[in-house]
């Protein structure tokens, strides 16, 4: 049996975890709100480029812009663009990603991927796999900024544009809500094409008339688009996690107060036990004399 002064250290230890894990939450809290406001605010633009583009894709030439071509490159991988988180604590967050881009890589023919390893989590977990690492980031959560999304969008449509990949992918956890994260994993490049049926404007397909003439407009709205979807994809990594740290450290923080008051509870006993042992024994002494 523990002696008194052994649960109390204990319980000193468990009430500094949870005012640690307090903190987290509330911290957590703070950056959600603004993660979660330049979301919203991000989407709609996001959603509705895709639209665009994908009308534009089905109606121009293929061979217009290298990076509406379907045909994929005999012989080159796909490019899976990983986004994690950078610190842990924050549940099944990065877990759930890392289980999906290993599904990917294993139910690709020959598991020949080139990945893209943005946060510290994925860079991390695949560097130790000797895996096809064609870019990597770390410590871009802290603000994340569109000069990031261009970065990283610039190394992908330059690997598509040579030919050195067949298409793009994107790997991130869409936030849905504060106690929801979803994993998502959508093709970037070539541009989808989409259909009513997933989210695709119906109508007659009409051509647009273009003013400049459509390359040069190609030219500038393609990769900024490719800018954008990444962009959205980052900001929807960032917002989900925070809401999943939050979620688990107000589970931690409760789940130490509740090992507080059963040790506290227990530490009573004990010291319960020991009173009524001191008092038989000073009986006992007594009736002896």
């Amino acid at each position: 049996m523990p002696s008194l002064i052994d649960i109390r250290r204990r319980v000193r230890a468990v009430k500094s975890t949870q005012q640690i894990t307090k903190a987290m939450k509330m911290v957590s809290a703070s950056k959600l709100r603004r993660a979660q406001q330049r979301i919203i605010g991000a989407r709609p633009y996001a959603r509705q480029a895709l639209r665009v583009m994908s009308s534009i894709a089905r109606r121009v030439d293929p061979e217009a812009h290298p990076l509406l071509r379907e045909s994929e490159v005999p012989g080159a991988p796909p490019l899976l663009i990983v986004i994690s988180a950078d610190r842990g604590l924050c549940g099944s967050f990065n877990s759930n990603i890392l289980k999906k881009a290993a599904t990917f890589l294993e139910d690709t023919p020959d598991r020949q991927v080139a990945m893209a390893l943005i946060g510290r989590k994925a860079r991390d977990f695949f560097v130790r796999r000797r895996v096809d690492v064609r870019y990597e980031a770390v410590n871009i959560f802290q603000l994340v900024k569109y000069s990031h999304a261009q970065e990283l969008a610039a190394s992908a449509i330059e690997a598509f544009a040579e030919g050195r990949v067949s298409s793009v992918y994107l790997l991130y956890n869409e936030f849905k809500s504060v106690m929801s994260q979803n994993v998502v994993i959508e093709r970037l490049l070539p541009i989808p094409r989409l259909t009513p049926e997933n989210g695709g404007v119906e109508g007659p397909q009409v051509d647009y008339l273009y003013e400049p003439s459509a390359d040069e407009l190609l030219k500038v709205i393609v990769p900024r688009h490719v800018e954008i979807q990444v962009y959205r994809a980052l900001l929807e990594s960032a917002a989900a996690e925070h809401a999943a740290r939050m979620t688990a450290m107000d589970a931690a923080t409760s789940n130490a107060q509740e090992m507080v008051d059963k040790l506290t509870l227990y530490m009573n006993k004990v010291r319960q036990a020991a009173i009524t042992r001191e008092i038989i024994e000073v009986v006992s002494g007594a009736q002896a004399l």
